[in-house]
């Protein structure tokens, strides 16, 4: 079944999925679980957000910094560390974010985490793997199920 982003609502909606998603990042099983919060808003690709019992919280450091959306609230960001201090140590800046007191109808987002697809290893749902959504700001997941054009995309300067 296929989804055209033109569609999708503003305010953003929040829908509940049970499709198999699946993070790796520096080498490791970053996450992977059955149960996800998707974010669908006008012209965007997907963002998913897991819960943190399925994320491997070892490597997540909070870093500096917020943003402010105006539907979710403020967005904390972390840093994902392999190894952290050791002369091997690989780090991806603020490549996942979480909104530690999201607003109103985005409330069951608390804690969740979500991650840049294009800073990943990859990034898969149902074992297809995600495609980043263009523009290094964004944080949604292209798959073939889901039909453009795509805010970041450099060919729809319209919809930057």
């Amino acid at each position: 079944m296929s989804e055209r982003v033109c569609d999708y609502p503003r305010p953003p909606a929040l829908v509940a999925s049970t499709e198999l998603v699946r993070v790796e990042a520096l080498g490791l099983l970053l996450a992977e679980t059955h149960r996800s919060l998707r974010v669908l808003e006008t012209f965007h690709p997907p963002t998913y957000y897991l819960p943190p019992e399925a994320v491997l919280q070892a490597l997540l450091q909070p870093c500096p910094g917020a943003s402010f959306c105006e539907w979710k609230g403020v967005a904390r960001y972390f840093d994902l560390v392999r190894d952290p201090g050791s002369a091997g140590e690989l780090r991806l800046r603020r490549a996942a974010w979480t909104y530690p007191e999201p607003s109103g109808a985005f409330a069951a987002l608390a804690g969740w985490i979500a991650v840049y697809p294009a800073l990943m290893d990859g990034c898969w749902v149902d074992g297809e793997r995600v495609i980043p959504q263009p523009g290094g700001f964004y944080g949604g997941w292209i798959t073939s199920r889901v039909e453009g054009p795509f805010k970041g995309d450099p060919a729809h300067p319209e919809l930057v």
